[in-house]
């Protein structure tokens, strides 16, 4: 049975046709996740859903803890995670309510335990590419599908907020080619290829940033009613992928730390090994 996560905001997790609803309390090794997940089923595919900001949206992106709220897909079985996120535009062609299936980060964030590696074991994963390419193509069909209007590629500078950019930041990001801008994507996504979770962004456009002086500047109230228009968007989005997400995983997703651990064996802290024993302990 696939396992599919989703992570997203308000709205998500009592998407209409979802079937055994449960709620779900996870502990882990790096805290309390962001909420409780929410379990059901769609048709055939098991859902997992989490508010990545925690009901009522109470956590600041530099607060959310990153590495339990992985974790905890991974204890429930996740192989697919599909993120839902709020974005500003960096390009003119991506107005607000258009939606972007991002392939790549950049990181300007600073404050993040980013890895499931320290304290006693080193090791490093391969993200040059860091969605799953084929994630990323079921989300692009299933959005031409619900009728959205839907950009193939870009890159999302992911900041640490959760102040908005000033102009002069605005302008330098889309002067390095950035075509959406964002809090929350990193270090989920550098997270989940650790898990060896396949991942994949559906980025909902909710603004022009700062940068677009013909426009409004960025503000939450502006956000808010974007991001209600797209939540049954996002819904259709999700409901199309689900059934047509692949029962096999093929991708280096799905072995991505056979090779990262650099730590010699015999000297990895017995505490570390059990805390990482279900991201590392059929290599260990």
């Amino acid at each position: 049975m696939n396992v599919v996560g989703v992570i997203g905001g308000s709205g998500l997790y009592d998407m209409e046709g979802l079937t055994e609803v449960k709620s779900v309390k996870v502990e882990t090794p790096f805290g309390d996740p962001s909420d409780e997940y929410v379990t059901g089923m769609l048709g055939d595919t098991k859902m997992v859903f989490l508010p990545r900001h925690g009901r009522g949206h109470r956590f600041t992106p530099s607060e959310v803890n990153y590495r339990a709220n992985i974790f905890g897909m991974k204890k429930l079985g996740a192989e697919w995670i599909i993120s839902v996120s709020a974005v500003g535009s960096m390009k003119e062609n991506i107005a607000p309510g258009h939606i972007v299936i991002v392939d790549q980060f950049f990181d300007r964030t600073k404050d993040r335990p980013s890895s499931f590696f320290g304290n006693g074991i080193v090791g490093h994963v391969e993200f040059a590419d860091p969605v799953c390419g084929r994630l990323s193509d079921v989300l692009y069909g299933a959005a031409k599908k619900a009728g959205a209007t839907v950009h193939k590629g870009g890159t999302y500078i992911c900041i640490e907020g959760p102040q908005f950019s000033t102009r002069a930041e605005s302008n330098i990001y889309r002067s390095w080619g950035v075509d959406v801008i964002g809090m929350t994507n990193i270090p989920e996504a550098k997270l989940a290829r650790e898990a060896e979770i396949c991942y994949a962004t559906v980025a909902l456009s909710t603004d022009y940033d700062c940068w677009h002086t013909t426009e409004e500047s960025v503000t939450v109230d502006m956000i808010l009613e974007t991001l209600r228009n797209n939540v049954t968007m996002a819904k259709e989005i999700i409901r199309n992928a689900a059934p047509i997400i692949p029962a096999k995983r093929e991708c280096k997703c799905a072995s991505a730390m056979k090779f990262a651990t650099i730590t010699d064996r015999k000297a990895i802290p017995a505490g570390a090994k059990e805390d990482l024993s279900l991201l590392l302990g059929k290599y260990l």
